[in-house]
């Protein structure tokens, strides 16, 4: 049973099919899983074939389960103008691709298979539809929400004195996987490569890491630089962990820090600032308001208290401080100081201004919210304070 609506489909449809008579193209084509499932509700390893005048085609390799009229079973991408003109169509002369995830040789078998077509891009128009959200997946994304913060309260309870950081992380997938984690990490672009999500524990905070996530970490191979690096959690530091709030199709996203025993009042202060950007961005970033407003006011915090040195990392300090959520984990918008977009109602948005502290770690908080027309909607309702564990 599919969680997508079908007016919620229907809609995204007429989108597309605007977008192509826009672009001037015959059709678009969708393969990729997060896409398939947003127009359809369902995966399959296949082609969406979407016209401006007529029910989309659904071109299947596997599985064999899938039916309805508008259902063709296929081997290869050769055989599209034979079915095709199976439904009294003509071969596409103009084409839109999701061309910033299809490798170049499946573009270019595309291209081959319709008889050398223009190729355009769909992938940002797609990205930009699916970062304003319907009710249904806010809904789904509020459930997420109710979900990790269950997992996160579970975290004191967890702990043990002399465990690795590594050994805590696997503790918090175990509940996060008996709570209903999907178990996987859906993320967009290049060095994005991820398990359930992340753990710093002390200074593995500051290892600058080449995957583009708020923050690093060394991670336990060089095969995954990033995150838990398998080290004994030492008293006086701290725990931050962002890991995957994915009980839902639709994930969140949250961190929350927590301390080995009692830390130094400055961590205790950078915390505090973090949950003070918060508030002042909760009224600040409404409907209307430009991203990089946001990220200059929160800079403009940071600065006056002279914490810029740590904000973001220490050896490598990431250059935004939110993005928005959805089927994936870092979906627009993006508050960073060069970005163009513009906040909308019901955009789901993570807000994460962090500091890295050296010889003690990172602290901050990460919240997800709605976009409302008065400000941001809080979904992630945890408990915000450094917590200690003993």
């Amino acid at each position: 049973m599919t969680l997508v609506s079908r007016k919620d489909i229907e809609k995204r449809i007429q989108q597309i099919q605007q977008h192509i008579v826009h672009q001037k193209a015959d059709a678009c084509i969708i393969s990729t899983p997060v896409n398939l499932y947003y127009l359809n509700g369902q995966i399959f390893d296949g082609y969406m074939y979407i016209m401006p005048d007529k029910e989309p085609l659904l071109f299947v390799k596997r599985p064999v389960s899938i039916e309805g009229d508008n259902v063709e079973y296929i081997r290869k991408p050769e055989q599209l103008p034979e079915l095709l003109k199976k439904h009294n169509l003509s071969v596409p002369k103009s084409i839109l691709l999701e061309s910033d995830v299809l490798p170049f040789s499946g573009v270019m078998r595309f291209q081959k298979a319709l008889e050398m077509p223009e190729l355009k891009s769909v992938s940002g128009f797609l990205r930009e539809i699916r970062s304003v959200k319907s009710d249904d997946e806010l809904a789904q994304i509020r459930k997420s929400a109710i979900s990790h913060a269950r997992v996160y309260k579970q975290i004191p309870s967890l702990y043990r004195a002399g465990m690795t950081d590594l050994e805590l992380q696997i503790e918090i997938e175990y509940v996060m996987r008996k709570e209903g984690s999907i178990g996987s990490f859906r993320s967009f672009g290049e060095n994005m490569d991820i398990y359930m999500g992340s753990l710093l524990a002390g200074d593995n905070a500051q290892e600058a890491s080449p995957f583009d996530f708020a923050l690093g970490g060394k991670g336990i191979d060089p095969l995954l630089p990033l995150g838990s690096a398998n080290k004994v959690l030492k008293p006086g530091t701290t725990i931050m962990i962002d890991m995957a709030g994915n009980y839902t199709p639709y994930l969140d996203d949250m961190t929350r820090t927590f301390s080995v025993g009692e830390i130094p009042e400055e961590a205790l202060r950078a915390h505090q600032l973090s949950i003070d950007i918060h508030t002042e961005i909760i009224s600040f970033a409404k409907e209307g308001v430009a991203c990089a407003d946001v990220y200059e006011r929160t800079m403009e915090m940071v600065v006056e208290n002279k914490m810029e040195q740590y904000f973001m990392g220490t050896t490598q300090q990431a250059k935004f401080v939110g993005h928005g959520v959805g089927l994936e984990i870092n979906e627009p918008p993006v508050f960073a100081p060069r970005s163009r977009e513009i906040l909308q109602k019901n955009m789901a948005v993570a807000f994460e201004p962090k500091f890295v502290l050296p010889g003690i770690g990172a602290v901050g908080i990460e919240n997800t919210y709605f976009v409302t027309e008065t400000g941001l909607d809080k979904v992630t309702i945890c408990e915000e304070n450094i917590v200690a564990l003993r």
